[in-house]
């Protein structure tokens, strides 16, 4: 089994202030009881399905930083017109952590799957890829912040083959129309899709565990992104081609085995979802 030092203190750090600096800097209309209501459906819904999944002589306290984390990735690319919305949201993404799972390995990432039932089910959910800008300071932070992350939990092949594939896809789409470099830079340096690229297409317990099964995944991704944006023209492509590709997971670990990815040390490995 793997085992690193728990870095998710500094994820939900990092996120918060994300999430501090979007509102003060990009003026999002986003009220603050929508976040208290994302973190307090999150976490009673963990507490809840911890409760009745675990065993009856497990004495383990139940980690709350799964769904912190989960909560604060909602705030920041969901957006919701009533806070009933946000709450489904938020019991959506951590129960399907406990239904859609292979024997101890959830397959679906949480945020991802919350904010791809809330957009199903209801007329009053929407995400804003655009929502960051193109500025490039936050690239250097997203990438800086998701770049210490993603060195302790050893991920950064999943994020660096996706942005190659996607970049390359791009490149030759925009050799083909013919348009000058500025607009395919501007549309890489989305903060979304680094945000996305960083934070939420590396999950560690939700993706392949081979190194070469989350290149080939993450691939797959960035190819299916590019087909829903340029031919479908979903401007939220990133986030469907997670949801629908995230069942591969499962098959691919059973192509290339290798010991599951585990947040901090023995003592959690019961708790840790």
């Amino acid at each position: 089994m793997i085992f690193c030092k728990d870095i998710r203190d500094y994820q939900i750090l990092f996120l918060s202030l994300f999430l501090i600096l979007g509102i003060w800097t990009r003026d999002w209309t986003l009220h603050p009881e929508f976040i208290a209501v994302a973190i307090a459906s999150c976490i009673i819904t963990q507490i809840i399905c911890s409760l009745i999944t675990k065993s009856q002589d497990s004495l383990q306290p139940i980690n709350i930083r799964s769904p912190l984390i989960t909560s604060l990735g909602l705030s920041l690319l969901l957006r919701v017109d009533h806070w009933p919305t946000m709450a489904l949201a938020g019991f959506a993404a951590i129960a399907s952590k406990f239904v859609f799972k292979v024997g101890q390995k959830h397959f679906f990432n949480p945020a991802n799957f919350g904010i791809i039932a809330v957009l199903t089910l209801t007329n009053d959910a929407w995400v804003s890829p655009g929502q960051w800008g193109e500025e490039w300071w936050y690239a250097l932070l997203f990438v800086g912040t998701g770049g210490m992350i993603l060195q302790q939990v050893g991920r950064w092949d999943t994020t660096a083959a996706f942005l190659g594939a996607y970049s390359l896809l791009a490149a030759i789409r925009n050799l083909w129309l013919g348009w000058t470099w500025d607009v395919y830079f501007h549309h890489l340096m989305s903060g979304s899709l680094l945000l996305f690229s960083l934070f939420m297409v590396t999950d560690p317990r939700s993706i392949p565990n081979s190194p070469t099964s989350r290149i080939l995944w993450a691939i797959s991704i960035a190819l299916l992104t590019f087909i829903l944006r340029n031919f479908f023209f979903i401007p939220t492509a990133v986030f469907w081609a997670l949801f629908a590709l995230a069942p591969l997971t499962i098959i691919l670990d059973k192509f290339w085995i290798t010991p599951r990815f585990y947040w901090g040390n023995k003592t959690e490995l019961e708790t840790s979802k």
